[in-house]
């Protein structure tokens, strides 16, 4: 059986007039409209339908993020705090995905240390974005 790519199947389908679910993200309302789209879904009881349909809209939100560099509105801190959040993180689960000790995360989310390279380049793997995001520059709280 032959594998069709998406843009065959869009060519396909497109003239039929079957309207596509998901659309690749143009502008920052379908940006929105798709993460909370993914919120919702996040929300569900985990099945393959949903499954799929979190990871379509997961790769058309990376695609648009990497393409304008969304995530360069937030310092380093605030956007891994979202990225907690997003992905029901807390704390003691950043122990164990950088391998540091709690007193280092408390300071990392504290403002009181900074972000170290390794700890930059497993946070970036982790949650597959670019280095640069967690890279930047951010002010630390006075001791």
């Amino acid at each position: 059986m032959k594998k069709f790519t998406f843009c065959e199947l869009f060519h396909i389908f497109a003239p039929m007039g079957i309207e596509l679910k998901y659309k690749v993200i143009k502008d920052r309302a379908q940006y929105d409209d798709c993460c909370n789209a993914l919120e919702s879904l996040l929300t569900l009881k985990s099945n393959s339908d949903v499954q799929d349909e979190v990871e379509l809209l997961t790769l058309l939100i990376h695609t648009y993020d990497e393409a304008n560099n969304t995530f360069a509105e937030l310092d380093p801190i605030t956007l891994l705090r979202s990225f907690m959040k997003e992905h029901n993180l807390k704390a003691s689960d950043l122990i164990a995905i950088l391998g540091v000790s709690k007193g280092y995360i408390s300071d990392i989310l504290n403002y009181k240390k900074g972000l170290s390279k390794e700890v930059i380049r497993k946070l970036a793997e982790h949650f597959k974005v670019r280095q640069e995001a967690f890279n930047r520059y951010y002010p630390l709280s006075p001791k």
